[in-house]
């Protein structure tokens, strides 16, 4: 069981890590589509931004699902 604990926990740590990578890359690319970029190209890293954001926002759901909906049993 501490194996599974231990495995649940690392999993869930890599996920935020992932989540704030692909939220800092997002706002990274949100910041220079507003203010550097020009035209299209303007518009495709605002875009992109927006689908990293949303994207990190679910794996950042998911890494904490699993921690707070756990049966009370296994906490």
């Amino acid at each position: 069981m501490a194996a599974n604990g231990a495995s649940r926990a690392a999993t869930r740590r890599r996920r935020q890590l992932w989540a704030g990578v692909l939220a800092l890359a997002g706002l990274v690319l949100l910041v220079i589509g507003l203010t550097v970029a020009d035209g299209v190209a303007a518009w495709i890293e605002v875009l992109a931004a927006i689908l990293l954001l949303v994207t990190s926002y679910v794996v950042q759901h998911l890494a904490r699902r699993e921690t707070v909906y756990r049966p009370d049993e296994q906490r």
